[in-house]
């Protein structure tokens, strides 16, 4: 599903160390995986590079056995359109929207995700309406401003726009960053129960480490990096 091969990333040419500097790293699908690391070992960064928003300065990133760095860029925003579902650390959610409406935003770019949608419910706002349920938003909720709702309701906002038309991969950068801890770890669950759902595979990146017992596998950023913490 990921594979990465010698990848090393500079931001600028005169940098002395890398931010990322991975010789392997391989994901199967359907997997959970926790990727954490002290704030500037590059997390951000990597989730970047996965996302194809960024390309290495050299080496291969391969998802779903197509090298993505070697995609031009409109081919890369198609593919990730099509195949990853992004929770942003901040939500990312247009405020003046409802929770159903900026939840379709997450297939809009993409006929695919569309299509997949279509799949699971008549309509893709019933199948908006599906996933906000599934994750603990209640119909009551479903229709007013995503403003007027709490932080741990934007989340599952964030997470329904992200599962939205199954995509293969969901990548998830700090979104527990705001709850206390018994929120966080419920929130989580709820992001298992989602991805077995979709079949997707979930890389879930986090410097709170009180999350790692939850996954069955957890990538230490900095031991991949042959335990060097990088420039950031």
């Amino acid at each position: 599903m990921i594979t990465l091969s010698n990848v090393l990333f500079k931001w600028h040419a005169q940098q002395a160390s890398p931010t990322i500097n991975i010789a392997s790293l391989h994901i199967e699908q359907g997997e959970h995986v926790f990727l954490h690391g002290p704030s500037g070992c590059g997390k951000s960064t990597l989730l970047s590079l996965l996302a194809g928003v960024t390309t290495p300065n050299q080496g291969t990133i391969t998802l779903l056995d197509k090298a993505v760095n070697q995609l031009s860029n409109s081919k890369r925003d198609r593919f990730r359109a099509d195949h990853i579902g992004y929770i942003f650390q901040n939500f990312n959610l247009l405020p003046y929207l409802s929770p159903i409406e900026n939840v379709i935003l997450g297939c809009q770019f993409s006929k695919l995700r569309q299509k997949q949608a279509l799949n699971n419910s008549p309509s893709i706002n019933l199948e908006a309406s599906r996933l906000l349920t599934a994750l603990g938003l209640t119909d009551a909720l479903q229709h007013q401003a995503v403003s007027k709702l709490s932080i741990g309701q934007q989340q599952r906002v964030a997470a329904a726009r992200a599962f939205i038309g199954s995509p293969e991969i969901i990548i998830a950068d700090e979104p527990t960053s705001a709850l206390d801890t018994q929120n966080r770890q419920a929130f989580v669950k709820l992001l298992f129960e989602q991805a077995k759902a979709t079949h997707s595979t979930l890389v879930f990146v986090s410097h709170d480490e009180t999350l790692q017992g939850l996954f069955k596998r957890s990538v230490n950023l900095v031991e991949l990096q042959g335990g060097t913490h990088v420039a950031a």
